[in-house]
């Protein structure tokens, strides 16, 4: 197809420090949350480290970082988003000073991307919370939370202000809502949680990237910041009435995140959402100067579309929807249930160019599969993954017609560029990369590295700046 990429566009890959570099007790860095939820962000939670928890040692990436960065740029990649790990900074999250052999770590990280001209996007927090801030101060339901992270983010935004340009100040901070424990490292059990407790540590969350981007533009004022939502467009069942309001407010729900990052305020509708239910939160005239320091880009992450209905006699729910909603009977699903819909993509990308007028950034998207690895014609080992490279190809289409149509987006980084371990069941036979790591849930592999077919597709895709991508 002709391309409509924009020169300089910023093609790469993501992943997170906790899911992929182990090293989980290595040069002084602390427990997070994810060290304690062996079955995932859904599963029960232990009481420290044990041997079932394949994040422990996730796939090495610690170790392998620069054979694994030596094929992203094989690839092409202009970005590569990663996170860094908290408790690599500060082990239990409260300390004054940082440790220095975790800023080492990134430190070489970012030389050696660098050296091949890849351009980092850091997420400050994904996921990893540190442990001692769950569970001494009930993480982000507790204020002080703010103060811990600006210390970090001082820390980092200092120590990296000439090697990292592009920053997200909190992965994925709507789902918090459905993943208290994982994404806000809320100790309180998710059934005696109060929502008057959950949205105060929204507010708290909300304030602490606020401040992030206005110390980050102080530390640098060539930073760019955004901030990072989960994307899922909501259609209606039927043209019922009463279903495009259940769809409003269900994107609400979303959309407050983002419009608060945005506009540098509470909306109207949340307001009135907090009211009707009694929900009262501490909001400091502090706070609200602080929440005017609004970001420079919206980032997302996009993998399926939700359906949506005031009839409670057909909720039937999505099996795979992480944020609720119902079975869509025009969409097909992935092996792990997540409906698939590329024009979607293309949907959300126009919703948000025209609520915000913000430059955009796709930061996550791929498909979570089951791969086999076979020895290819070469007689090199390989996936043979056309399944990934149709999913890929019919987003990115999607994409280039939301360019098409005006969207001003910066860049694309698929989701798991490199097998890792999945944030919502911690398998690792749900793999989303280009490249096949020797790993399985039984603890066994080698660890070895092995391209994929979708390696070489992508690879095409980014030299030809998508003008190889196919329209069917």
């Amino acid at each position: 197809m002709q391309t409509v990429f924009p020169k300089g566009f910023l093609w790469g890959g993501a992943t997170a420090a906790n899911q992929y570099e182990g090293a989980y007790n290595v040069d002084g860095k602390g427990l997070s949350v994810q060290d304690v939820t062996p079955q995932g962000g859904f599963g029960p939670i232990t009481d420290g480290p044990t041997p079932d928890n394949m994040k422990l040692e996730g796939i090495d990436f610690y170790h392998r970082y620069k054979e694994d960065i030596a094929l992203f740029a094989e690839m092409g990649f202009k970005t590569y988003r990663t996170s860094i790990a908290w408790t690599r900074i500060f082990p239990n999250g409260d300390e004054t000073e940082p440790n220095e052999a975790g800023l080492q770590f990134y430190d070489d990280l970012f030389d050696e991307l660098a050296k091949y001209g890849i351009e980092p996007l850091i997420t400050l927090s994904h996921y990893e919370t540190p442990l001692h801030l769950a569970r001494e101060y009930d993480g982000w339901v507790n204020r002080k939370m703010i103060g811990f992270y600006e210390n970090y983010v001082r820390t980092v935004f200092t120590r990296y202000k000439d090697k990292v340009k592009y920053w997200l100040t909190f992965n994925e901070i709507n789902s918090i809502i459905h993943a208290p424990f994982m994404s806000g490292g809320i100790a309180t059990a998710p059934e005696k949680l109060s929502k008057s407790d959950l949205y105060q540590a929204c507010h708290h969350e909300l304030v602490a990237s606020a401040l992030a981007t206005k110390i980050g533009h102080e530390i640098n004022p060539e930073f760019k910041i955004g901030c990072m939502v989960i994307a899922m467009p909501t259609y209606p069942l039927t043209s019922h009435p009463d279903d495009i309001i259940a769809v409003m407010e269900a994107d609400r729900q979303n959309f407050f995140f983002s419009d608060v990052h945005v506009r540098g305020t509470y909306p109207g509708y949340m307001k009135r959402y907090f009211r009707e239910r009694g929900i009262e939160l501490n909001i400091t005239p502090e706070d609200e100067e602080i929440l005017k320091n609004t970001v420079d880009f919206v980032s997302f992450s996009y993998y399926m579309s939700s359906t949506e209905t005031a009839d409670p006699t057909k909720r039937a729910a999505g099996e795979g929807n992480i944020l609720g909603g119902i079975h869509n009977p025009y969409l097909e699903a992935s092996e792990w249930g997540w409906q698939i819909d590329p024009k979607g993509l293309r949907i959300i990308l126009n919703t948000f160019w025209d609520r915000y007028q913000k430059p955009l950034f796709i930061v996550e998207n791929g498909l979570g599969a089951v791969d086999q690895l076979v020895e290819g014609e070469d007689g090199q080992m390989t996936v043979n993954d056309d399944y990934r490279i149709n999913y890929l190809n019919d987003h990115l289409v999607q994409v280039a017609e939301a360019i098409a149509d005006g969207v001003d987006l910066m860049g694309y980084t698929t989701w798991g560029c490199i097998d890792l371990v999945s944030a919502s069941t911690a398998e690792l036979k749900k793999r989303y990369g280009f490249i096949y790591v020797d790993r399985h849930d039984d603890g066994s592999g080698t660890l070895n590295r092995y391209k994929k077919k979708s390696f070489n597709w992508y690879k095409e895709v980014i030299a030809t700046n998508g003008a190889s991508l196919v329209k069917k």
